[in-house]
């Protein structure tokens, strides 16, 4: 995976921006390149549970639900964008891989596959993991149009932010972590 600047970021939608899908997003990027850029959005929940999206799978049944270890019946499922939204993906530490976990960065791998979600119901998963339907994708030069209009702010991830499960106060809380009142951050940008 060719590594972009932005590959194991945040971005942090601007107070103006004006899809509504990214709305007062976080955005955690994945792999950014010359082709393009993927990355999910961390602060948004599906309304389908954990246990339930095992059930879906075949993974489990109903009635071994009640059996699921208490980390993977309280794993919240994320809405990880617009693209592919019947999809599934992983974010997780690097203590658990399996054969197509793919590093994101030193310590954070990304795996898209069912074995993960079978360690998980067992109780043999990550230590950390965020799992997403769907995610979010831009074309070639894309990201960085937007970034330069003024649509994006870039910040480095902490695995704590990344991971924990205060689904609605992240996006004000990596704000504070950049030290930025969104309040005072102006929506045009400056062209010279």
């Amino acid at each position: 995976m060719n590594n972009g600047f932005l590959n194991g970021q945040f971005l942090l939608a601007m107070p103006g921006m004006t899809d509504e899908r990214f709305a007062r997003s976080v955005i955690y990027i994945c792999a950014h390149s010359e082709q393009g850029t993927m990355g999910f959005i961390i602060n948004q929940l599906q309304p389908l549970e954990f246990p339930d999206l095992l059930i879906r799978l075949g993974i489990i049944t109903q009635a071994q639900s009640i059996l699921l270890p208490e980390k993977a019946r309280s794993l919240m499922v994320r809405r990880g964008g617009p693209v592919e939204t019947g999809r599934g993906f992983v974010l997780h530490s690097d203590d658990f891989m399996v054969g197509t976990s793919i590093p994101v960065t030193d310590d954070i791998c990304m795996t898209a596959t069912m074995d993960i979600l079978h360690a998980i119901s067992d109780g043999i998963g990550p230590d950390k993991t965020l799992m997403a339907l769907g995610y979010a994708g831009w074309d070639a030069g894309q990201i960085e149009r937007e970034i330069a209009s003024n649509d994006w702010l870039i910040c480095p991830p902490t695995t704590d932010l990344l991971f924990d499960t205060d689904i609605l106060g992240k996006y004000d809380r990596v704000m504070a972590q950049m030290g930025v009142d969104p309040a005072r951050l102006v929506v045009q940008a400056g062209h010279a």
